[in-house]
């Protein structure tokens, strides 16, 4: 087949390019700026866009579909070229489904915890040797690819996001998978420039929820009242099976997960992870795989890249995290407290996303980093000239975050500047953000 990618440079989109090319796939693209991993995985593939931008001359009646991504406008060139030539055009998670709609389909959504979930999934199969098609949101060690499509696997775990399939198709990506198993970890508002009020983001879940295969089953983490409150109302004939933190205990800086065998140590730690390892068990249980197999593969898992990821660091213990929503930075402050209880903690948080960066959602944070020694927020001024919004009063986000003592800056210069005291051998620094610290290379913690 002959496809073209619209914004192939995607983290999704890339990882779906090459997917397909390895398949045998005739591959084009475009975007209007690639970046690392996805420039040069693309180039490696001889995929890469020629020239950057979108030209309407892209697209032509040879093309068997068009893949959209969400990055692409609804006035792209070659979107419009497609709707005018007839192309069929997919958002990415319509084609998703189209690869697998004859597949057992297991998906994990969630506010909060769904790439952990599937990147412990996709472990504890590869550890075991069960062959599985997949789609996950972050590179996992032992993986070349973030997205598996293959004729061979009759099972796909796909990572289930709420956000919107295209510019052309404002349902959530997750309507469209339809599963036959499906896992919710938690509801928090997010993503407010598009569900704007709390009531319109839950009833995204509850959609989803209701999209389950008649006969599936529905796992639940049962101790959030939000799930557990459309868990109560579903209708659909499905088996529901409701989870909680796995039993574990903290010594030393280590985590021990409780057994049938006894204590087994963990790499991973957390109240939200061991919630991420018993939900992860129960879809491994429903896909084949034994309580203490699951728990012997999770013995070496690490987690997915930027989830509480260790970074090197010479000076002093550093973790780089994806939290961004308030929930996630609070449950990561606290993770990262207990499991480090004798050391100083040093947090920082960017505002990155149009969501963190708006006043009624800032206000959501409060208490966030409570468990932090010191705190950080971090934000690019710029960004909010971009969005077209308004200033944001550094004694709004101290009162918003409920912290006096909160340190605001705006550059990576300050950033550097606060860091240095901070890089000592009895401390923790924890980074927080969605994006890229306005460009802080992270090699800063390996020179002396």
């Amino acid at each position: 087949m002959n496809y073209h990618f619209i914004a192939i440079g995607g983290s999704a989109m890339h990882n779906l390019a090459l997917a397909l090319h390895d398949s045998g796939h005739q591959i084009t693209g475009s975007d209007d700026a690639l970046y690392d991993p996805a420039k040069i995985r693309l180039e490696q593939a001889g995929i890469a866009p020629k020239v950057l931008g979108y030209r309407a001359e892209n697209i032509h009646q040879g093309l068997d579909a068009v893949v959209l991504g969400m990055h692409a406008k609804a006035d792209n060139v070659e979107l419009i070229k497609a709707q005018e030539l007839g192309v069929t055009i997919y958002s990415y998670p319509e084609f998703v489904y189209e690869q697998s709609k004859h597949k057992t389909r297991v998906v994990i959504a969630g506010s909060h915890g769904k790439t952990t979930i599937t990147s412990m999934i996709l472990h504890a199969m590869h550890y075991h040797g069960k062959e599985i098609d997949y789609l996950v949101g972050a590179q996992l060690e032992g993986f070349d690819r973030m997205v598996r499509l293959s004729d061979s696997s009759d099972f796909i775990i796909i990572e289930g996001d709420e956000y919107l399939s295209s510019a052309i198709d404002r349902r959530s990506k997750f309507l469209w998978y339809q599963p036959n198993i499906a896992l919710v970890s938690g509801i928090a508002w997010d993503h407010i420039n598009v569900f704007t009020t709390e009531d319109i983001y839950i009833d995204q879940f509850r959609k989803f929820m209701n999209t389950i295969i008649p006969g599936g089953s529905l796992t639940y983490f049962e101790n959030d009242p939000k799930v557990k409150a459309l868990v109560d109302e579903l209708q659909v004939p499905i088996r529901k099976f409701p989870y909680v933190a796995a039993a574990h205990e903290v010594a030393a800086d280590q985590t021990m997960v409780h057994t049938e065998e006894g204590e087994l140590p963990l790499k991973v730690f957390g109240e939200h992870n061991m919630a991420n390892l018993e939900g992860a068990r129960w879809i491994c249980q429903q896909l084949g795989i034994e309580p203490l197999d699951f728990y012997e593969a999770m013995m070496s898992f690490k987690g997915a890249a930027k989830r509480l990821e260790r970074m090197p660091s010479s000076r002093g213990t550093v973790f780089k995290d994806f939290a961004h929503a308030p929930s996630k930075v609070r449950a990561t402050c606290s993770a990262v407290r207990r499991q480090f209880p004798d050391k100083k903690l040093h947090a920082v948080l960017e505002l990155h996303t149009f969501s963190s960066l708006t006043p009624v959602f800032i206000e959501q944070y409060k208490g966030a980093l409570s468990s932090a020694d010191t705190a950080v927020v971090m934000y690019d001024p710029e960004s909010l000239v971009k969005k077209g919004m308004a200033p944001i009063d550094t004694s709004f986000i101290q009162r918003a975050f409920d912290r006096e003592d909160l340190i605001v800056i705006n550059s990576v210069d300050a950033l550097r500047a606060h860091l240095e005291p901070c890089c000592e051998e009895n401390a923790i620094v924890l980074m927080m953000s969605s994006g890229t610290f306005a460009g802080f290379d992270f090699g800063y913690f390996q020179n002396e």
